[in-house]
């Protein structure tokens, strides 16, 4: 257990004990003004993610010096689901923490999260006409009843690095580019020990492609029981157009160059052309001072439609509280003008709140990158995966076994066949 992790409980225990107190005062008829209450919010980030977090706390703090927020980081996500899992398990969650929509199904199918949707409906700051229809979509676990309020509105897009796109005579990337304009782009790029692309071989990152090229992920969305890779020819083309990059072009990073120093590493230091990624990767990217970069839609398939896959990240409370008030009172600023313009500015999100999406502090920043106007764009094109409570296992798992299939590890009929066969009886099995 961590101190961070120790000094949230203490707080919970101090909230409890307060609320308590607060209570027996209240039935004594005492007047005395009630102490401050404390939460603790959990969510994942690297330093430069958190340092926008950190100052979002600081403002509402500022604007209410009756709630104390203990911010909670991890690194990772999955570190974030072992927190969440190992917290639920012992009867002492947060009061507040941040989950992808990826990731937020198995706790929401356990009735681990109070549903945000009465608050929502109840609140004088916040409207749900207010934020993006897709983020909020992506977190109706059952459908209808908003489960979370989603932060962000991010997709797959395509970093560049502009000084080697002009040095090696190629066009930047426009909307409506294709695969073969991708490819050919790699291609050049690939030289002298430097690499075109830089992706990792994961569903989020193949999605995409599938879905531009008119196929699917899984048999079902809403109540998928199989992947379909090789179901379909148009889902067959895009899986082995994915994995040419690195099998037939070797336009990326071969897998012990990859482990020895990550695609986002090369990026930085100006030895990788383009590299796929959300809004996430920002914040570390504006530490870039050496070279231009900006970012780009993804590639279309030829005869195909522009997609890209929703990264959202959604404020969630947890289930069972006595009181769930300053809870909420921390989400709405969060998700207020203010605390979404403090995180655009931080670089790390496309902000869900629309207002502060089409404004100027996100669309034209002093800090790259420029063509920020490219995830607003991608908007209409957005789709989700499934949110099912097993689906971040099958994601976990299809990931790990994708990756034996994209290094080469194991063939690819080979490969691809067990993969389904493997994932199949996971749809069917309890979260874990």
């Amino acid at each position: 257990m961590t101190r961070s992790w120790q000094r949230s409980t203490r707080s919970w225990r101090r909230w409890t004990a307060g609320l308590l107190v607060a209570g027996l005062l209240a039935g004594c008829g005492a007047d005395d003004p009630e102490e401050s209450v404390g939460i603790t919010v959990v969510l994942f980030g690297d330093a430069e993610e958190i340092a926008g977090y950190r100052t979002m706390v600081e403002a509402f703090e500022k604007a209410s010096p009756d709630v104390d927020v203990t911010l909670s980081p991890v690194a990772t996500q999955d570190e974030l689901m072992a927190r969440l899992t190992t917290a639920f398990a012992g009867g002492a969650p947060p009061d507040v923490f941040l989950l992808n929509y990826r990731r937020y199904g198995q706790f929401a199918a356990q009735g681990a999260i109070e549903p945000a949707q009465s608050y929502l409906d109840e609140s004088g700051a916040l409207d749900e006409g207010d934020f993006s229809r897709r983020a909020l979509d992506a977190f109706r676990f059952d459908g209808s009843t908003l489960t979370c309020l989603p932060q962000n509105l991010s997709s797959l897009v395509v970093y560049y690095n502009a000084d080697l796109f002009r040095a090696s005579g190629l066009t930047p990337p426009t909307a409506g580019w294709t695969w073969d304009d991708f490819l050919a782009s790699a291609k050049a790029l690939t030289r002298d020990g430097r690499y075109g692309v830089g992706v990792e071989p994961s569903v989020p990152r193949l999605a995409p492609f599938v879905w531009s090229n008119g196929g699917d992920l899984v048999d079902d969305p809403n109540r998928p029981s199989t992947l379909t890779l090789t179901g379909s020819p148009a889902t067959r083309k895009a899986v082995d157009w994915f994995l040419d990059l690195q099998l037939v072009h070797h336009v990326v990073p071969p897998d012990a160059e990859e482990q020895s120093e990550s695609s986002e590493a090369r990026f930085l230091r100006g030895t990788l052309g383009m590299y796929l990624n959300s809004r996430v990767a920002v914040p570390t990217l504006r530490t870039i001072k050496d070279f231009e970069w900006d970012v780009a839609a993804l590639p279309v398939a030829p005869g195909g439609v522009p997609a890209s896959i929703l990264h959202s990240d959604a404020y969630c409370m947890s289930a069972g509280r006595p009181d769930h008030r300053s809870a909420w009172r921390f989400i709405e600023f969060a998700m207020g003008a203010e605390g979404q313009r403090i995180l655009a500015a931080s670089g790390r999100t496309v902000p869900s709140r629309l207002d502060v999406a089409r404004s100027d502090e996100f669309l034209k920043p002093s800090l790259p990158p420029r063509s920020s106007q490219v995830y607003l764009d991608a908007e209409p094109h957005l789709r989700a995966t499934p949110r099912t409570a097993s689906w971040s296992r099958v994601e976990r798992e299809t990931d790990a076994l994708l990756e034996e299939a994209f290094y080469g590890r194991v063939g690819r009929e080979e490969g691809l066949r067990q993969l389904e066969e493997k994932i199949r009886p996971l749809f069917r099995d309890p979260p874990r």
